[in-house]
């Protein structure tokens, strides 16, 4: 109450002049009200504990329940406390939750909400103020802020069959036109044996029947790893669909990376330059292909926070991340746009001696004669307009 104080002075100025002891008695009251009040809520406010607790990561579709315990550890209840979480629009509608309680001492009290996770990112939850003040508002409100947390939520992940595109080669392990090593679990076929063969190689089955030597032939193979390289050059994309395109082409990403470790049992890794909100700035990120699960989580954590920016262009990153990459493994290029330049890149990486597929995220007609190109030089090029009308280009 603002006007409290000049009140109360003024209140014992009159009753000094008029030496009433009737407005003195009623001044007293009304300072030995104000002391409490100032006491009371010192006492809780010190004594108040909040805290946040919730899953800190999602899938795009999930719901995030999120409990807010506040606690009041002394004695003195709190007649009333105003509570205030910001939260992304993104998470909730509206962007806040507010709601007013009262809390009795030595008592903890929970309050619960929900985020509907309508789309991948990485989201601050909070911060959370907490005001509360004395009964009848004789006191300045006293505020406590709990720092904000965050969310990450993972983008869509969907089986390749639901995008149109291939669930093996060129995507995964691929045949080798020149082999470089042999797979021995591709078994082939048998031959006669040779010297110089090992010894493991013989076919002790086929040896017997026949009468003779033979050896195992297995299949020729490449390096089965798989580097997806995720162009988010906002200069690649255009502005009226950029958002649409750069979420789809972070959800193909997502979908291969998952379908390559979780079904094929192959190593995949990533690589991409785009902005970070974590680092807030541009940052390049590179992870080497693996297997495990936990890889697979990293690369999702990856990519449901990355976003659009000016970086360099997908040709010299490509050229870039080749250098590291063992010979054969097989190179998905996931792009919004296809020019002289990035083509003549996938041509000098294929003649290097890599498998490399290009997915044009909901591309334009008007490279059509580059797409034609691609398809001559072996390029193999696969289109997805929408997660649900993905085909075979052209």
């Amino acid at each position: 109450m603002s006007y409290f104080l000049p009140f109360l002075l003024v209140l014992l100025i009159v009753a000094a002049l008029l030496r009433n002891e009737f407005f003195f008695t009623v001044a007293y009251f009304f300072l030995g009200l104000y002391v409490l009040a100032r006491l009371w809520i010192r006492q809780t406010t010190t004594r108040l504990d909040a805290s946040r607790r919730f899953t800190e990561r999602a899938f795009s579709g999930d719901q995030v329940t999120v409990d807010l315990v506040i606690e009041n550890q002394s004695r003195l209840p709190i007649p009333w406390l105003e509570i205030h979480e910001s939260l992304p629009v993104q998470l909730s509608t509206p962007p806040f939750h507010q709601t007013v309680v009262s809390v009795a001492g030595r008592r903890t009290h929970r309050v619960r909400y929900t985020l509907n996770c309508r789309q991948r990112g990485y989201y601050s939850i909070g911060p959370l103020t907490l005001e509360l003040g004395d009964l009848l508002g004789l006191t300045k409100r006293s505020q406590i802020q709990v720092e904000p947390q965050h969310l990450i939520v993972y983008p869509r992940v969907l089986p390749l069959e639901k995008l149109k595109l291939p669930t093996h080669s060129p995507l995964v392990a691929l045949p080798a036109r020149t082999p470089l090593f042999e797979d021995p679990a591709r078994l082939m076929g048998v031959r006669e044996y040779q010297r110089g063969d090992s010894p493991r190689r013989i076919h002790w089955t086929a040896t017997a029947n026949a009468g003779r030597l033979l050896v195992k032939r297995y299949e020729p193979a490449i390096a089965r790893e798989t580097l997806i390289t995720l162009n988010l050059n906002q200069a690649d994309y255009q502005q009226r669909r950029r958002y649409t395109a750069t979420e789809l082409a972070i959800t193909v990403a997502a979908s291969l990376a998952n379908h390559i470790i979780v079904n094929e049992k192959l190593p995949v890794g990533l690589s991409t330059e785009a902005w970070d909100p974590l680092a807030d700035q541009v940052a390049r990120f590179h992870l080497p292909p693996r297997k495990e699960r936990a890889h697979l989580m990293h690369i999702l954590e990856i990519l449901a926070r990355v976003d659009v920016a000016e970086t360099i262009t997908l040709a010299d990153l490509l050229r870039r991340e080749s250098v590291s990459l063992p010979w054969g493994a097989t190179i998905a290029v996931i792009s919004s746009s296809l020019n002289e330049r990035l083509l003549n890149t996938l041509v000098h990486l294929r003649q290097s001696g890599f498998a490399v597929t290009l997915v044009l995220i909901q591309p334009t007609h008007e490279a059509q004669t580059l797409f034609d190109r691609a398809d001559v030089l072996g390029i193999p090029l696969h289109r997805v307009c929408q997660e649900e009308d993905a085909r075979i280009w052209p």
